[in-house]
Order: C-alpha cells, then sequence, then structure tokens
C-alpha cells in the first residue's frame, strides 16, 4: 500500500490559503481519478479516501490535526496499514520554492516545515518522499514566513496554482507507475 498525505490546516478559516496546498492537491487528485468521498478515521486524526491506482493500493490522507502536528496522522495511518517508510509520500507547500516549482526527494530533512518535521520526529525517520510545491512569491522570501504562508492565494497565484495541480497529479501518477528516479527525472 502507498499512503498519500496532502498537508494542510483543517477549518474553512484556512481553505484556500498556501498552507493548504497540500490539501488542494490532494482533493484534485481524488476528483480527477475517481476515489471514493473522505471519511473520517476511528482515531478521528485524519479524513481517508481508498483506491486501487497503477495496480497499487493508495489510501490518502488528510490530517484533521493542525500541521504542526501532522506526524500523529502520519503515525496513525502508518502503524494502521504496517507500512515501510518508504511506502509514503507527503505533499506540501515550500516557501524556498519560487511559486509553480515542483520538486521530488526522498530522505531530506524538513527544512525548517513544521509539518514534516512533525513527520519526522513521529516517525523517526525522514526517509519517506516528499513532493515540495514552491509558493515563494517573485519578490523572494517573505520577512515574515507564518504570516505569509496562513495567508490566501491572489487572484494570480490561484490561476497559477491551478495549473500547478495538474503537474502536481501527473507527477503523483508518474511516482506511482514508474517510480521516483524516474518522476524526479520527468518533474524536478
Amino acid at each position: 500500500m502507498i499512503l498519500i498525505v496532502g498537508l494542510g490546516n483543517p477549518g474553512k478559516k484556512f481553505n484556500g490559503t498556501r498552507h493548504n496546498i497540500g490539501f488542494l492537491v490532494v482533493d484534485e487528485f481524488l476528483k480527477k481519478n475517481d476515489f471514493p468521498d473522505w471519511k473520517k478515521s476511528k482515531s478521528n486524526l485524519c479524513l481517508y479516501t481508498k483506491k486501487e491506482v497503477a495496480g497499487k493500493k493508495i489510501e490518502i490522507i488528510k490530517p484533521l490535526v493542525f500541521m504542526n502536528n501532522s506526524g500523529q496522522a502520519v503515525k496513525y495511518a502508518f502503524k494502521k496499514h504496517n507500512l515501510k517508510p518508504g511506502d509514503i509520500l507527503v505533499i506540501h507547500d515550500d516557501i524556498d520554492l519560487p511559486l509553480g516549482k515542483i520538486r521530488i526527494a526522498k530522505d531530506r530533512g524538513a527544512a525548517g516545515h513544521k509539518g514534516v518535521n512533525s513527520i519526522i520526529k513521529d516517525l523517526r525517520t525522514k526517509n519517506f518522499i516528499r513532493l515540495r510545491i514552491g509558493i515563494r512569491p517573485e519578490t523572494g522570501k517573505p520577512r515574515i514566513i507564518e504570516k505569509y504562508v496562513l495567508q490566501k492565494f491572489s487572484k494570480t497565484e490561484e490561476k497559477i496554482t491551478k495549473s500547478i495541480l495538474k503537474k502536481v497529479c501527473l507527477a503523483i501518477k508518474t511516482i506511482l507507475k514508474e517510480g521516483l528516479e524516474r518522476a524526479s527525472n520527468q518533474h524536478n
């Protein structure tokens, strides 16, 4: 089984914010691939949906805990399915990449991302796949990052983000069908 995790913050207040791009991606992937509707886990730690894609069993989750505690939801699903760290794909925003750029990586540190740091801490490993989506503005890294990531996308950014969602969904499919190395070569 492959576990796909879209990172974000729960609640309407955070819909459409830069920090919730992981949620946007998994919602789009769910629609494009006819996954069943979201269900709440017994633990109340996440929403989940399951389906077979490219001959592999896939579970997608959206944590119902705040970003800084994402590791709790990932650890729950990790243990429930008795997964290996390499079976996990985490999708999240990255302030170090320009808006619209994506990078696929494995076995890397959190680089200041508190959601990723929480997952590393709770799983006691960084040996999982990450699909990082750039949110940095053209003007460079904002001075107050915490405030910036919790703001909604501008109208111009929304247009870019919509095209990026398609690209990221394609990258996920490539990871599932052809593996990490091929996906990295095609999409980084």
